[in-house]
């Protein structure tokens, strides 16, 4: 399982504007879009939904097309996981089809399961703060793509809460620069 997140130098998620803070470079965005390309399912929480709307499909023609080609749909599953507040009907990971909504989950156990019997093998994280606590806390992270814009944001969601982690290090596997963004990737 792969958990991706950009985050300001103060380890923001977002500024808590009224509009999304991009905080990855085009070039950082591309990379997101390659590992898309590569996985069974993208997955954020609904707070996600609600906030930003993402459609959460893979951009580029040239990758759907690929993906198609291996006999795969051109975007992976989009999964949600909706809590107490639904998400809006006409939200955007819902236009055609596609879209898993998990209603409530009852721990990262139960959704990885959900989603395994759905045949998913590889799966993307890409938030947000609550999403990325519940699967790092659980220890099914197995890779961690942080990419870091060089801003400070002061207020606003983090990228994860407190939580009890698992106490071990995680080892660095690469850095790469990518515009002005660093993406550090990290395995357990």
């Amino acid at each position: 399982m792969i958990a991706s997140v950009a985050v300001s130098l103060d380890g923001r998620i977002d500024d808590g504007g009224p509009q999304r803070l991009v905080l990855s470079s085009p070039e950082d965005l591309d990379r997101v879009d390659d590992v898309r390309a590569g996985v069974d399912a993208i997955l954020v929480g609904a707070g996600t939904v609600r906030a930003d709307d993402p459609r959460l499909q893979v951009r580029s023609a040239a990758r759907r097309a690929a993906r198609a080609a291996r006999g795969e749909p051109e975007t992976p599953l989009r999964v949600v996981l909706e809590g107490r507040t639904p998400i809006d009907p006409a939200a955007r990971v819902l236009d055609g089809g596609g879209t898993v909504v998990l209603r409530r989950p009852g721990g990262v156990a139960q959704v990885l399961a959900a989603l395994a019997a759905r045949g998913v093998r590889r799966l993307l994280v890409e938030g947000g703060t609550g999403v990325h606590t519940a699967f790092l806390a659980a220890d099914a992270v197995d890779e961690l793509h942080l990419a870091v814009a060089p801003l400070l944001v002061g207020d606003g969601p983090r990228f994860v809460h407190p939580a009890a982690f698992p106490a071990r290090r995680m080892r660095l596997a690469d850095v790469t620069a990518l515009g002005d963004t660093a993406v550090l990737r990290y395995l357990r």
